[in-house]
């Protein structure tokens, strides 16, 4: 594997609500466009001016067009919120998918995460589609979760069936002032409809002492799916190397999990023309790094013989030693360098996004292009 190029798609404007730009996502169309969301806000932790942005380059990261806000704010039952993140997929043609994460900005002193119940600020994930490359969106619809009628973060992208479904995926939490035990799960929820209704679901990963956040589902070119979790253990208080899952049904059953030996936070798994698998993810062991791998047996091996390195910036490591969930999330704050998104290309290079700076409050959003 070898970096071809690389450049930036927006760049930190110190002193502005657009200094912290972080949560990428990003596809590649047909007609070769690149298209890449992000959130801007004026710093990491602040919830009231954050929102959603996309670009465009149709000549392979030259050019960038300039950044546009697809999704205005709205309430949800009563709430005032807005949007986080965006995950984007194509589905062919000009059609373009995004799966919205929406954040409940109500009351800006509550902390994120409720340490005392597994509790989070209400979040939701809408659904918008473009139908012209990305140009206009429509207007983004709630999914309907239920049975989890619970903040439902959104994890990754939706994606495109070969039976026809489309599935979406999200994680759970407890509402922020629930009584009852938090009962954290990896989900997928599938529609026959085009997105109108949601009625079956799938646990991915139910957790009990092993946690697999962020879940990562791909769809690989033979059909089978594949997921892979930053993995955190609760009782020892420590991330594991990435664990992952396989499904070779269409995500109705999932295989146990199993230790891939990589450190740290992955992307997605992508196929490569010949068959290989590559991923990107943040190595957080020391100083935090953007790397990637290749596996030739399905995601089971990933030879650190074949990693390369998309980004070092040589700073201090930004993880702590923690004793308790909240650590967690105080340690997730202090991350400047983060959520590598890739793409595919028809010709097999990979477009990789992230975002990266050396201080929390000042962050880009970078791209590379690698030759897997």
């Amino acid at each position: 594997m070898e970096i071809i190029r690389e450049g930036v798609v927006f760049a930190s404007v110190p002193g502005t609500d657009k200094q912290s730009c972080a949560f990428p996502g990003c596809c590649v169309l047909p007609n070769g466009r690149w298209i890449v969301s992000f959130r801007v806000a004026s710093k990491k932790d602040n919830v009231s001016d954050q929102r959603v942005m996309f670009s465009y380059s149709d000549d392979q990261g030259k050019n960038w067009s300039e950044p546009y806000m697809p999704f205005q704010r709205r309430p949800v039952d009563g709430k005032d919120g807005c949007f986080r993140a965006a995950y984007l997929s194509s589905f062919g043609g000009k059609r373009v998918s995004a799966a919205i994460f929406w954040i409940d900005a109500t009351d800006l002193a509550r902390p994120f995460f409720n340490e005392k119940n597994g509790g989070l600020i209400d979040t939701r994930l809408f659904i918008s589609w473009s139908e012209d490359c990305g140009e206009t969106w429509s207007d983004p619809s709630i999914v309907d979760t239920m049975p989890y009628n619970v903040p439902t973060p959104v994890t990754g992208y939706c994606l495109n069936m070969p039976n026809g479904e489309i599935a979406c995926q999200f994680e759970t939490y407890n509402e922020y002032d629930a009584t009852c035990p938090w009962k954290f799960r990896s989900v997928m929820m599938f529609s026959s409809d085009g997105g109108r209704t949601w009625p079956r679901h799938v646990v991915v990963l139910p957790a009990e002492r092993i946690y697999g956040w962020d879940q990562r589902i791909s769809l690989l070119k033979d059909g089978s799916l594949i997921d892979m979790f930053w993995t955190y253990d609760n009782v020892t208080s420590t991330y594991l190397n990435i664990h992952s899952c396989k499904s070779v049904d269409g995500g109705y059953t999932w295989s146990k999990l199993w230790d891939t030996g990589i450190p740290g936070q992955p992307g997605l798994a992508l196929s490569t023309l010949d068959g290989r698998l590559v991923v990107p993810y943040v190595d957080r062991t020391n100083s935090p790094a953007i790397r990637m791998r290749e596996s030739q047996d399905d995601g089971r091996t990933w030879s650190k013989i074949s990693e390369i390195t998309l980004y070092d910036p040589s700073i201090e490591c930004q993880t702590l030693v923690k004793k308790q969930m909240n650590d967690v999330w105080i340690e997730l704050e202090k991350y400047s360098v983060g959520l590598p998104a890739p793409a595919i290309l028809p010709d097999g290079k990979m477009l990789i996004v992230y975002y990266a700076g050396v201080d929390k409050d000042r962050t880009d959003i970078r791209w590379v292009l690698v030759r897997p």
